[in-house]
């Protein structure tokens, strides 16, 4: 069997990458979009790419109305200013949402109509040259042909898919992760791990993806922690915005499972942090499912030294599952309960949520038969 493998076109990585990559952005076009939030701006990350832009004679314009859970609304002011501005290329400066949301922008200009209008559909068109700069070790938006915005009228989670929303160029400079808080840093941190582990457990696993998922579960339990705990540790941030990278790569390859399926209706309905809701979800969902991969939750064990090489796989999966669900304690990663979501708003809603989460067939790649019943009965384990 052949298997399809997408990266981006180019990918610069490392201390200096920002403005090595210069000409290459300016070649892009004579007029970008900054896709951004405001914490972007006050932190001062979108003006280092700013400055990059005026040394080299390249006109901008700066959308700044991005928060953490992208919705139609804030794609169609982003496309009207994209319009009005008259740009003719994107660049995205923070984490997965403004990421997401420039393909999402792109995606309209080119090919017009509603964005719900292309749930389901596979995006295949030319888009506008896209920069994805993520500040945030964990989303991997930089190197995936995917984005989730929300239906604002259906309060779902869309997950838009297709080849054409891979950005052109991703530049991973750790001076931009620097900046991420605490809580960011554990909430995308997990996410990273959950598309790492995902990836390699999923049924579209393939050769390659596998070699990127494996790397970059090793990386992250070797310095995620370090990161959080040491924010100005520029080692521990290299190796988390790598590991971040890498993640990307293999997922985009080989798909989510259940907990990205499961994790999106939270977000959708309960305002959670996607790195966050994923958090939430794994141990409850890999211990339900790991008895249908249990060589390959066993094979991360054992690479990432959680266990010798003699253990058994059914001792070095379950390892793997409390070495996760001990980083998550250590992460300081809420419950729901914690968070602040409502019991009985969420009982109610966990039907819906089944239903949506099955609807995203992500659910349908984890390595054994998930039915929404399945998923009513792993969303009422969550307050257990």
């Amino acid at each position: 069997m052949s298997h399809v493998f997408i990266t981006p076109s180019q990918i610069l990585s490392g201390a200096g990458a920002l403005e090595d990559a210069a000409s290459t952005i300016a070649g892009l076009g004579k007029k970008a979009l900054i896709v951004t939030d405001s914490v972007m701006v006050k932190l001062g990350n979108v003006k280092k790419v700013t400055d990059v832009l005026d040394g080299c004679a390249t006109a901008y314009a700066i959308y700044d109305g991005i928060n953490s859970e992208p919705t139609d609304k804030m794609i169609e002011t982003g496309l009207s200013q994209y319009q009005k501005e008259r740009c003719d290329f994107l660049i995205a400066v923070g984490g997965g949402s403004p990421m997401d949301s420039m393909k999402a922008i792109a995606m309209l200009s080119a090919g017009g109509g509603r964005i719900t209008e292309y749930m389901g559909k596979n995006v295949t068109f030319a888009l506008a040259p896209m920069v994805a700069i993520p500040t945030t070790a964990g989303t991997g938006s930089e190197a995936t042909q995917f984005t989730i915005i929300t239906d604002t009228e259906n309060d779902v989670k869309m997950l838009l898919k297709g080849p054409s929303l891979m950005p052109d160029l991703a530049i991973i400079d750790p001076q931009f992760t620097m900046t991420a808080p605490a809580k960011i840093t554990a909430a995308t941190g997990m996410d990273a791990l959950t598309h790492a582990v995902e990836a390699f457990t999923s049924k579209k696993a393939q050769p390659l993806s596998d070699t990127f998922a494996v790397s970059a579960v090793q990386r992250i339990f070797a310095n995620l922690l370090t990161a959080f705990r040491q924010p100005d540790n520029e080692t521990a941030r290299t190796e988390m915005a790598l590991a971040a990278l890498e993640a990307g790569i293999a997922f985009n390859n080989s798909s989510v499972t259940i907990v990205h399926g499961m994790s999106r209706p939270i977000g959708a309905l309960f305002h959670v942090a996607h790195g966050i809701s994923n958090a939430m979800l794994l141990e409850t969902c890999l211990s339900y499912v790991v008895d249908g991969a249990l060589d390959r939750f066993a094979f991360l064990a054992k690479a990432c030294h959680i266990v010798d090489e003699a253990a058994d796989n059914e001792t070095a999966a379950r390892a793997l599952i409390d070495r996760i669900a001990k980083l998550a304690k250590d992460l300081e990663i809420p419950t729901l309960e914690e968070y602040g979501i409502d019991r009985d708003a969420f009982y109610k809603a966990i039907p819906k949520m089944a239903q949506d989460a099955f609807a995203s067939g992500s659910p349908s790649n984890t390595r054994k038969n998930i039915t929404p019943a399945d998923m009513e009965m792993l969303y009422d384990r969550l307050w257990k």
